[in-house]
């Protein structure tokens, strides 16, 4: 099992929800008004007048066979648009109860 926390402009939202359904990863937490900075050339997102677009994050622990589509989709998703912003991070879920 992997855990990927997936942070995104809010403008993304219901393209990662749709992405999560389509490879079948049910379980999930979701953080709304997330500020950030990308580490490349994107803007700001502060939610304020001038930086006004926040970022959203999610975690999700998913199975090792569904984690390699995921991440080609949330790709697909970036890659529309990357100056909203799209970044995926994955690291090993140890336990899981």
């Amino acid at each position: 099992m992997k855990s990927l926390m997936i942070v995104y402009n809010q403008a993304h939202n219901a393209l990662v929800q749709g992405a999560l359904d389509k490879c079948d990863v049910r379980g999930f937490t979701k953080w709304n008004d997330v500020e950030g900075r990308g580490t490349k050339d994107g803007e700001p997102h502060y939610g304020t007048h001038a930086w006004p677009s926040k970022n959203m994050a999610t975690l999700a622990v998913v199975e090792d066979s569904k984690l390699q589509e995921l991440l080609a989709e949330l790709k697909k998703i970036n890659d529309s648009a990357q100056k909203q912003g799209l970044r995926a991070f994955v690291w090993e879920a140890e336990s899981v109860i």
